[in-house]
């Protein structure tokens, strides 16, 4: 055998048997011979509302997500995601970081609504009070970390107004079992009777 043969076959040996054997692998080294995944970001001190805290990647390759809300014709709202180096996650995933994968957090006024694996959601009307209000999605890798950049989530926000009153239940003057409270009927002098 040449001496060009050995280097060659040796590489393949490493190759076939890389992480069982380390080979020069650091990270199968002290783990029984399992190559573990590298951590993924930076876990910071800073924490969501929820606790939860967030995990600092770089800005080259961060995940990034944008929000567009659209009312509909039943007075709801039809929700759109865009996202960049980000994929959603499908039910069932391990909870472990892993690089632009997880889920959207969608909140109204700071209020959690649905966990989203979809870049699509309907807002029931219902939801929605009268009044101007802030719709924000909010990505999370699957260990529930908060993606985060420069120290700040990776988030997008739409600001939406609902016009129309929220329905409400009316009571008939001809029904006074629909009638509230215990006092009864004013007479017509203004005293409870």
């Amino acid at each position: 055998m040449s001496w060009t043969r050995v280097p060659l076959a040796a590489l393949v040996v490493c190759a076939l048997f890389a992480g069982s054997a380390g080979c020069g692998s650091s990270d199968a080294h002290g783990r029984g011979g399992k190559a573990s995944p590298s951590p993924v970001g930076k876990l910071l001190d800073n924490t969501d509302e929820q606790g939860r805290h967030y995990r600092e990647v770089g800005k080259k390759g961060a995940p990034k997500v944008g929000i567009e809300v659209q009312p509909d014709s039943d007075d709801s709202w039809d929700v759109t995601l865009t996202v960049h180096d980000f994929r959603f996650s499908p039910a069932g995933a391990p909870h472990k970081a892993v690089a632009g994968r997880g889920v959207a957090v969608l909140s109204l006024d700071g209020h959690a609504l649905a966990e989203l694996r979809t870049a699509e959601y309907r807002l029931a009307a219902d939801l929605v009070p009268r009044g101007t209000h802030h719709v924000t999605a909010r990505l999370y890798a699957d260990d529930r970390t908060v993606w985060a950049v420069g120290g700040k989530p990776v988030e997008s926000t739409a600001d939406i107004t609902q016009s129309a009153a929220t329905p409400t239940p009316t009571v008939s003057d001809d029904d006074p079992e629909a009638r509230t409270g215990t006092g009864g009927s004013p007479d017509p002098g203004g005293k409870a009777s």
